[in-house]
């Protein structure tokens, strides 16, 4: 397998956390995807790797991709803040944990989308769930969660949060 793909949802309210992510090596399509996120900036979407601090990225290394358009510094912050540092260690502790081997840390990137909302107010809040998201995304990645049976299975009872009919 190239790479793999992991998502996850935690959280309620506007502090909700929703993560898509793309674990794979250098040379494959992440790797590509990784290049072109750093590269590639735009008004609104600040893409950023995940820090645990300053001048301690995470590794495998993990650009985080912002899923909304950031409307304001509040927002901005709050990306560069609670949810960056969620994300870096949500990624630090996957490593430590061996969900990502120790290993493949250095030859593996990850592409990480994350949302905030623009009225989230709550930081541990967004912290948390996000940290959460994170940690769940990366071990459903690694592991190919849900395999093809368990979606199929789940296809016809399956309640999305957001479904407004």
């Amino acid at each position: 397998m190239q790479f793999y793909i992991g998502e996850a949802l935690v959280g309620d309210g506007n502090e909700i956390a929703h993560i898509d992510l793309m674990i794979g090596s250098k040379d494959s399509p992440v790797g590509t995807a990784f290049a072109n996120a750093l590269a590639t900036q735009s008004e609104g979407h600040t893409n950023l790797l995940a820090v645990l601090e300053p001048n301690m990225p995470v590794k495998p290394s993990t650009v985080m991709i912002t899923k909304v358009t950031m409307k304001g510094f509040k927002q901005v912050m709050q990306m560069f803040g609670p949810a960056q540092f969620a994300v870096a260690k949500a990624v630090a502790d996957s490593v430590a944990d061996g969900v990502i081997p120790k290993d493949q840390a250095e030859n593996l990137l990850i592409v990480c989308g994350v949302f905030i909302h623009p009225g989230a107010e709550d930081d541990q809040k967004i912290y948390q769930y996000n940290y959460e998201s994170t940690k769940l995304a990366i071990a459903n990645a690694m592991k190919g969660s849900p395999s093809a049976d368990q979606m199929i299975a789940a296809k016809d009872t399956a309640a999305h949060p957001f479904k407004n009919f």
